[in-house]
């Protein structure tokens, strides 16, 4: 799909929205991944069957219990490729069958790949899939099971701001290396290089530095809530501001992963806007929120079902405004303040071959319109 000039938004300050699975935006700023620089079904164990669940443990426990569970990843990369060479990054052990959970940024495009152990054994490892939309990408090594030290992945839906976390990788190649902090914020919108973003991610104050992309963040129970993916920079190291993709995407994307190889995004097919208060004055709305739709993508599960973009433009205090389209109030009975509410849950709730049902705002009265979820295009 050809997305040139199109209005992004999102987070980080725009205020229109591309609605596949994830929002494709343009930020102020630049979010860097940290530089890098089989095939069986299984379900991750749980870390250690004697410590309650529910109990917070001492973050010299978390990382006594869960270091034999994190890896360093080194991988080589082919000599014409623009950034030739290897790269170090981090990664955590999924289950016994020697799953290895990491960042897909950290071994793509690598010609080999390497897991290296708390021991020191090392072992070549197969990539079993990867997701670039998420970010998430499975490995496999033919590993022992005295080698393989699973950690549970956990549900991060539970998470608050303010809650302590911990964070365990391989900074700078750094083995073994923890940091803490709090939950920042929750549901952010992280962009990706393939122009869409990954929604609900975590933002935390741990520190989180290259060579930590695909380590794991865990809570105050050892368990992992996310996997460390980006930091908001502009010279390459952590200024404060560290991004995790969410434990239960993982929960929801690697079991794919192991089984096909790959995994398929559902979409809607629309471009629009958030509604601020003067787009909710233009339109004449009583309160600022929703999601007013500009354009519906032809052939789109949107345009299949009867979404209607907008139909011509105003000017307003010197301004244009797109108006006539059809406005997003709420997604399966939820209220919708924004593109943040629809993404997050199409990536939480829904797959391909879903049917979401959208309550609209069409010509001053609300209607239901149902939307069977297809699968994205590829890019």
């Amino acid at each position: 799909m050809d997305r040139s000039g199109l209005l992004m938004g999102g987070i980080f300050g725009a205020s229109a929205a591309v609605v596949a699975l994830t929002v494709l935006i343009i930020p102020p700023f630049e979010v860097r991944p940290e530089p890098a620089g089989g095939i069986v079904e299984a379900q991750a164990p749980p870390l250690s069957p004697a410590e309650p669940s529910y109990i917070d443990l001492s973050l010299e426990r978390i990382f006594e219990m869960s270091e034999p569970g994190v890896v360093q990843i080194e991988v080589r990369r082919p000599a014409q490729l623009a950034s030739p060479g290897g790269g170090v990054g981090s990664g955590f052990v999924y289950d016994t069958l020697g799953h290895v959970i990491t960042n897909a940024h950290v071994v793509r495009s690598a010609e080999r790949i390497s897991v290296t152990f708390l021991d020191g054994r090392s072992y070549p490892a197969e990539l079993v899939g990867a997701d670039a939309d998420t970010d998430v990408a499975v490995l496999r090594v033919e590993a022992s099971r005295s080698v393989l030290h699973p950690l549970t992945v956990s549900s991060s839906s539970d998470l608050k701001i303010g809650e302590q976390v911990a964070a365990i990788g391989n900074p700078f190649g750094l083995s073994g290396s923890m940091t803490s902090g709090i939950v920042s914020q929750m549901g952010r919108l992280l962009p990706q290089s393939s122009g869409f973003s990954i929604p609900d991610v975590i933002q935390t104050d741990a520190a989180i530095n290259p060579g930590n992309s695909g380590g794991p963040l865990l809570n105050m129970q050892g368990h992992v809530v996310g996997i460390n993916t980006a930091i908001q920079s502009t010279t390459g190291e952590f200024t404060g501001i560290g991004f995790a993709v969410p434990a239960d995407t993982l929960r929801k994307v690697v079991p794919v992963l192991i089984r096909e190889g790959a995994y398929e995004h559902a979409w809607i097919g629309v471009r629009g806007s958030d509604i601020g208060t003067e787009y909710a004055s233009v339109l004449g709305l009583a309160d600022a929120r929703g999601f007013v739709i500009l354009d519906v993508v032809p052939g789109s599960p949107a345009f299949k079902a009867g979404l209607e973009g907008a139909s011509e433009t105003v000017t307003r205090d010197g301004r244009e405004y797109r108006v006539g389209g059809d406005v997003i109030l709420s997604v399966d009975g939820m209220d919708v303040r924004k593109i943040d509410d629809i993404l997050i849950h199409l990536q939480r709730e829904k797959e391909v071959g879903d049917t979401m049902v959208l309550g609209v705002l069409r010509d001053g009265r609300t209607v239901s319109m149902d939307v069977l979820l297809e699968g994205r295009p590829s890019q």
